[in-house]
């Protein structure tokens, strides 16, 4: 159950590329990830560059990105959250062009701490199996 949280730098990114970055990050959920296309969350902040800062300083002359993803502890290899890694910042390339930094970040959180309509993941693996 990915909740993928998307920060860019572009107060009017058009909703086509934002429904793009929706789509594409969900099918990478699905291929790198293992996840539930049904089960993938995907919530897009467009803030302004201003309120975007590198070095302290705002953001200006281009664009930036920031992925968070929190999944489940121990229900990726490293090599699957590598290759998630990689793909979200050739998606974001793609669609958003050079970016300033695009960093990812996967967050791994305890089953028993995280869940989904009142059902921890612990649980809901548990009734799965």
């Amino acid at each position: 159950m990915p909740y993928i949280r998307v920060t860019v730098t572009d107060a009017d990114l058009p909703t086509d590329v934002q429904r793009a970055l929706a789509e594409g990050l969900t099918a990478l959920a699905v291929s790198a990830l293992g996840k539930s296309s049904a089960r993938t969350i995907v919530h897009i902040d467009v803030v302004p560059a201003a309120l975007y800062f590198v070095d302290a300083e705002p953001l200006t002359g281009g664009l930036d990105a920031h992925v968070e993803v929190s999944i489940t502890l121990g229900t990726n290899s490293a090599a699957e959250k590598a290759a998630f890694i990689a793909g979200a910042d050739q998606l974001l390339t793609d669609l958003l062009g050079p970016l300033a930094r695009c960093g990812v970040a996967l967050h791994e959180l305890p089953p028993e701490s995280y869940g989904y309509h009142g059902v921890t993941q612990f649980d809901y693996y548990r009734q799965a199996g």
